[in-house]
């Protein structure tokens, strides 16, 4: 194991130097929160692709693979949709409007009065979506070195909090795009051949499992649905990958490379499949699903190879810990204690913002290791971050996106009774039953709409100054800037 002990050793370790070198980028808040809005196609492309690829994507996709077969592949099928409904129908709006959180849209267009209780919404969903991640490292360092669980996690969560700290959105992007690189080549061009020739090839993975195992819709209709409907329109609000649009530097960047990433999505997700299912006939009686694809890595991969898809693992955790650890801490102080705190402040105080922006990545960071220390059950904490964003955020987000009747109370309203109804009734019929997510999301809609037809309509000074910022004719405010040093 020493060849794989020092393949993980060097990737780790070259994560935290592209920290630091992130840090001597990062002198604004621009470039410490949105990498200067200044990404490339290849380079938005592949760091967009690796947040949305978490663990539950690789490892939770392998296990649905072993579990169902083929048709495993829909969990992280409908986050590619997703992405590629985001990129076509959205992105190029949301990357025009030069904010930095959600919330702040939601302010822009219904006139300053959504911001906290959205941020509540979105701050939970986002730690939440950190945590899942974060647990995930337990599963790669104990099939690595037989480690702990609480260690493995605080090892795994330290790497990520340090990097993201020092240089915040640019060390991320450098990471990122390296994770983007290890996991096609572990996963991707190393792993699935692999799995598939110790299976016997295609024939023969056939010959021994049952048929539904390729049966595209085997894993049933209402579970398909459930799963479009928390990931595919979770993709479309959450924090972290509108944090990710805003840093493309052109609406055709944000539009072609979230197509591009949406549409890699696709084949990894297919790749997970196919891996579990030849993991099933290596394997066929594991105690649990999610233990494919640690098992075939341990016990079929020659040296070095096992080390170079277990870094894959690893940064597919890595890229969504970061990626939702930033909008965690981007939403807790720009959305909430900055506002909480702007009641009790006087007007024109100045703040180094990205000293504030880096101090609340430490302390989300320490907070999301802490409850990942707490918590086991990776699918339930994902499924509550998903309900809870999907439940009460999709419809005024996407209301003011396309609704001009749609109003600030409607918004609230929204809000505050899909939010409660979802809690509420995952309390009743269990966390991860589908009533929740569908009946949260019809209440929200319905007191939408009626909120919004009973109050008065938007002011059109403020429906003016948001057509303004969609078309992106309103620049970004740069009194909070700091020259870049050159």
């Amino acid at each position: 194991m020493a060849v794989d002990y020092l393949v993980i050793v060097f990737y780790m370790a070259a994560m935290l130097a592209m920290g630091w070198w992130g840090m001597r980028r990062a002198k604004s808040k621009s470039e410490f929160l949105v990498a200067g809005r200044r990404l490339g196609p290849t380079m938005y492309s592949g760091t967009m692709a690796a947040i949305v690829l978490g663990g539950a994507s690789t490892i939770g996709g392998v296990g649905l693979g072993y579990k169902h077969g083929l048709s495993g592949a829909w969990m992280v099928f409908a986050i590619g949709l997703g992405l590629l409904a985001l990129s076509v129908f959205f992105s190029a709006r949301i990357a025009r409007l030069k904010v930095y959180t959600v919330s702040e849209m939601l302010d822009l267009r219904y006139g300053g009065r959504a911001g906290v209780i959205s941020g509540v919404v979105m701050w939970a969903y986002t730690l939440m979506l950190a945590v899942t991640s974060t647990i995930a490292y337990a599963t790669i360092f104990d099939v690595l070195f037989d480690m702990n669980r609480t260690l493995a996690i605080i090892l795994g969560g330290s790497v990520v909090v340090a990097y993201s700290t020092l240089g915040g959105m640019w060390s991320i992007t450098l990471t990122d795009m390296v994770q983007f690189v290890v996991k096609t080549i572990g996963v991707l061009l190393l792993l699935l051949p692999i799995a598939v020739v110790k299976a016997g090839g295609f024939s023969e993975m056939k010959a021994q499992l049952p048929t539904e195992y390729f049966d595209p819709l085997g894993i049933g209709g209402e579970t398909i649905f459930t799963y479009v409907l928390i990931y595919t329109f979770g993709m479309l609000i959450g924090q972290d990958i509108w944090q990710r649009v805003f840093t493309a530097r052109s609406d055709s960047t944000a539009k072609w490379g979230g197509t591009v990433a949406g549409t890699y999505c696709l084949v990894y997700a297919l790749a997970g499949a196919v891996i579990g299912t030849a993991a099933k006939v290596l394997y066929p009686d594991l105690g649990s699903a999610d233990d494919a694809f640690a098992t075939i890595v341990k016990d079929e991969l020659p040296m070095g190879v096992r080390g170079l898809v277990l870094a894959a693992a690893l940064a597919a955790v890595m890229s969504t810990s970061s990626g939702a650890l930033i909008a965690c801490a981007t939403v807790a102080n720009n959305d909430i204690w900055s506002r909480l705190r702007g009641l009790t402040t006087t007007p024109g105080a100045e703040r180094d913002e990205v000293k504030g922006n880096r101090v609340f990545i430490l302390l989300m960071g320490l907070a999301v290791i802490g409850t990942a220390i707490a918590l086991n059950n990776v699918v339930e904490a994902l499924t509550v971050a998903y309900n809870l964003l999907v439940g009460g955020l999709l419809v005024p987000i996407l209301g003011g996106l396309l609704w001009k009747r749609g109003t600030a109370q409607g918004a609230l309203a929204s809000v505050t009774v899909g939010g409660l109804a979802v809690i509420g009734l995952m309390a009743t019929y269990g966390i991860l039953a589908n009533e929740p997510i569908l009946y949260g999301l019809l209440s929200s809609l319905a007191v939408y709409v009626v909120v919004s037809l009973a109050t008065r309509p938007t002011d059109e000074a403020v429906l003016a100054a948001w057509r303004e910022r969609l078309a992106g004719r309103t620049p970004e405010p740069v009194s909070e800037e700091v020259p870049v040093s050159q």
